[in-house]
């Protein structure tokens, strides 16, 4: 004797509606990953190129920048990660609840909230990386001018 099916379309149908909106944001997340993977990889280019010539002042403080803004992304990535699992997570609890129709609404805000702070977590250590990039580039520039004879002579 087959046992009565608890799901029946309709609800199948509104179970996985409800799962498409975890889905578009992990998707966001995966996009903010690779945005970060690829600043981490040329954080990671400056610091082997800065680091293979002599040492002096302007270049350790530009690798201490550098290690401080590889720092921020680490954090961002392993932030999106973790936001990326608790998403993931949230989907399974709501098919597993779905299918032993029990109710798991505490559990779903816990994991969906968890994914939201942990994703606008990663956005402000991205956000610090980028302030630290940019102040770095401007104290480039500043240096630049500050030593550039052509420019102090007015040529």
């Amino acid at each position: 004797m087959v046992s009565p099916d608890p799901l029946t379309t309709a609800a199948t149908a509104h179970v996985v509606q409800t799962a498409l909106a975890p889905m578009f944001m992990l998707s966001g997340i995966g996009a903010l990953l690779n945005v970060f993977a690829t600043r981490l990889a040329r954080v990671g280019d400056q610091a082997d190129q800065l680091s293979a010539g002599p040492c002096d002042d302007i270049l350790a403080f530009r690798l201490r920048s550098l290690r401080r803004r590889s720092q921020a992304l680490d954090f961002a990535v392993l932030a999106a990660a973790l936001a990326a699992a608790l998403t993931c997570a949230s989907v399974f609890v709501l098919f597993l609840a779905a299918l032993a129709d029990r109710p798991a609404a505490v559990l779903l805000f816990a994991l969906f909230g968890g994914a939201i702070v942990l994703t606008m977590l990663a956005i402000t250590c991205f956000v610090g990386e980028m302030l630290l990039a940019s102040r770095g580039v401007r104290r480039a520039v500043d240096q630049s001018i500050d030593t550039s004879p052509e420019l102090e002579t007015g040529a």
